[in-house]
């Protein structure tokens, strides 16, 4: 599956809710680069020459480090690509290495947020600098005031969550992402969910979205043994044909 959403949309937090209902990883590329960085593999040596100077990583080499992910254990029954890939030269790639693994793409699910809702979210956003949870004051406020529930670690207000910045990043979000949103619903691949409301709310909604594609989602992935060939096209996971 592909999770996509603009800055606000809380497409973190439904991926981490997706994570924990199907079983299967949610892989950014933010953790990707992190994660080879600090094992120090060929490719995370490489994508470092970009990280540290704050350039964009190339698509070659941020598409040879998604497959390197893939290829691990954890994603072997399925994956969450969150926010990833973000443009149409980036999908074809995705595909292309979908087909070398032998993965077919299920659905690409698009949180749809107003820009006005999303600037009123901004002021009430707050992130933890340790392990990346995001929190909302109306929405999903943390359990400890200030307090990340997960690890304990204070929470921050990013220096870029502020209307000029946010407005800005919005406007290259949604150049770069419209021509990709037509480009899977042309595929018939995209399932578009109004993320407008609550986080539970948000995820129900997808819930049955994604369960309208495939008739009991939800239920353990490694179970096929009721599946046709149809129907395992229509998980909203990404499906290993192997």
């Amino acid at each position: 599956m592909v999770l996509l959403g603009p800055p606000g949309s809380g497409k973190g937090t439904q991926a981490r809710l997706l994570e924990d209902r199907l079983g299967i990883p949610q892989i950014s590329t933010g953790d990707i680069f992190r994660r080879a960085i600090a094992l120090n593999t060929p490719l995370g040596i490489e994508a470092e020459k970009y990280v540290s100077r704050g350039s964009l990583v190339p698509d070659d080499l941020t598409i040879g480090l998604v497959r390197e992910r893939l290829r691990e254990k954890d994603a072997a029954r399925g994956f969450i690509l969150d926010g990833f890939p973000r443009t149409i030269p980036q999908a074809r790639g995705v595909e292309e290495m979908a087909k070398e693994l032998g993965w077919e793409l299920d659905a690409v699910v698009y949180i749809n947020v107003p820009e006005r809702i999303l600037l009123g979210r901004l002021v009430e956003r707050q992130t933890c600098p340790s392990c990346g949870m995001m929190y909302h004051l109306a929405n999903r406020p943390p359990l400890d005031e200030g307090t990340c529930d997960e690890c304990g670690s204070s929470l921050e207000i990013r220096e870029d969550d502020n209307e000029e910045t946010f407005k800005k990043r919005l406007a290259v979000y949604f150049s770069q992402t419209s021509p990709l949103v037509d480009y899977y619903k042309h595929k018939s691949r995209l399932v578009d969910i109004d993320g407008s409301g609550g986080v539970e709310e948000v995820f129900k909604n997808m819930s049955a979205a994604l369960g309208d594609r495939r008739k009991g989602f939800g239920k353990p992935i490694d179970d096929k043994s009721k599946d046709t060939g149809s129907n395992c096209q229509n998980k909203g996971e990404l499906h290993n044909s192997r």
